[in-house]
């Protein structure tokens, strides 16, 4: 009819602009459908119209990414709260993709660019899961976490938080399977925005001489990739009398310089972890490789879930088997559409490095664990 749509625009850009290489990736972006109508998976979102073609500012920045709206960068969110805003909406696009609820998909914010502010922000907003991929910033960035948890507790803040208490996405499925006589779970208290703690996640490759500081500090390891590292984390967890939960990384794209054990060895590794009484196995976590094309990384995503689907029909945890983490800022939603529930975002929330210092890391740990320059794999977990 009257309504510009996106076949017409497409067409059209093919041949003024020789884009026929890159339109199957705007396709995977954009609902194939007009901007308007009571279908439409972006009613009542702002949107732009460039010559005819309406896009919902959810998807400008992935249009931009192709060059193909002539909006400045600037047209970009520039403040936390935008940004964070835009990742929770373009990870309920695709729950509704895969048929699930957003409300079921935990976002873990990767804090290893961060500004200090700008976790204070994030804290502000009512977020309260945090991963980095080394331990000595894991540290610090907690330590400014708590220390600003701590003065809100003292002079609780009226600024109302985007999510708070139990109403964070994906916020009680960390806890383990427990039920009352009733075969329902346990009903859980729904405290104040302040009195709630951050989770830490240690999303990064992990050596055994850090295992010990994880251990204080983190909700969740999602990189546990050998028997020697669960066995040390069983020693660590039995002398602190607490269970550390796990995921068992594995390396699902087939890269041979990436940590994560091998397809084959990630359901005996679950099994022998899962003999360990201070170590308890919650799921699997993967990356696909740097620079595939969305096919490429929806294969990968699509091997790793039928292992989790494997592992949680092997009986392995007691039930507890719940956790799948795969994707980044760059292909978080085709993990959602793959049937993640942890997504790890950190770039497209707090932005790119603002200096050659934090992109290089520093210390002993950069020498360990580089960071993300492009060839380390494992310190793209952002």
């Amino acid at each position: 009819g009257r309504e510009p749509c996106v076949f017409g625009t497409c067409s059209a850009l093919v041949r003024r602009r020789g884009l026929s290489g890159r339109i199957p990736r705007l396709l995977s972006y954009l609902d194939i459908r007009t901007a308007r109508g009571p279908d439409n998976a972006f009613a009542g979102m702002p949107s732009v119209e460039r010559g005819g073609f309406w896009m919902a500012d959810t998807d400008r920045s992935a249009a931009m990414a192709i060059g193909i709206t002539g909006q400045p960068a600037t047209a970009t969110p520039e403040s936390i709260a935008e940004r964070y805003a835009m990742v929770r909406e373009r990870m309920a696009v695709a729950a509704r993709k895969a048929g699930n609820r957003a409300s079921d998909i935990l976002l873990v914010a990767v804090t290893k660019n961060a500004e200090p502010e700008q976790l204070r922000v994030m804290i502000d907003l009512g977020h309260r899961d945090f991963g980095e991929n080394r331990v000595q910033t894991l540290v610090q960035h907690a330590g400014i976490v708590e220390e600003y948890l701590d003065r809100l507790r003292v002079h609780p803040t009226s600024r109302k938080p985007v999510v708070a208490g139990n109403t964070v996405p994906g916020g009680t499925m960390l806890s383990p399977h427990r039920s009352n006589a009733g075969g329902q779970p346990n009903p859980v208290a729904e405290p104040g925005p302040e009195a709630v703690p951050a989770r830490w996640h240690m999303i990064g490759h992990l050596q055994r001489n850090k295992a010990r500081k994880v251990a204080e500090f983190v909700k969740l390891v999602h990189s546990v990739d050998s028997l020697r590292l669960a066995e040390e984390l069983q020693t660590i967890a039995t002398r602190r009398d607490q269970v550390i939960d796990v995921l068992v990384q594995v390396n699902c794209s087939g890269e041979a310089s990436k940590f994560g054990c091998p397809v084959p060895a990630a359901l005996p590794l679950a099994e022998q972890i899962d003999t360990m009484v201070n170590v308890r196995v919650r799921g699997m976590m993967t990356m696909a490789a740097p620079g595939d094309n969305d096919r490429v990384t929806r294969e990968t995503f699509a091997r790793c879930r039928e292992l989790f689907e494997e592992l949680r029909r092997s009986g392995i945890s007691q039930g507890n088997i719940n956790l799948l983490s795969m994707g980044m800022s760059n292909d978080f939603e085709i993990a959602i559409e793959e049937g993640a529930n942890i997504v790890r975002v950190g770039s497209a929330i707090f932005g790119e490095p603002t200096s050659p210092q934090s992109a290089e890391g520093s210390g002993d740990e950069s020498r360990e664990e580089p960071s993300d320059d492009g060839h380390d794999p494992d310190s793209r977990d952002d």
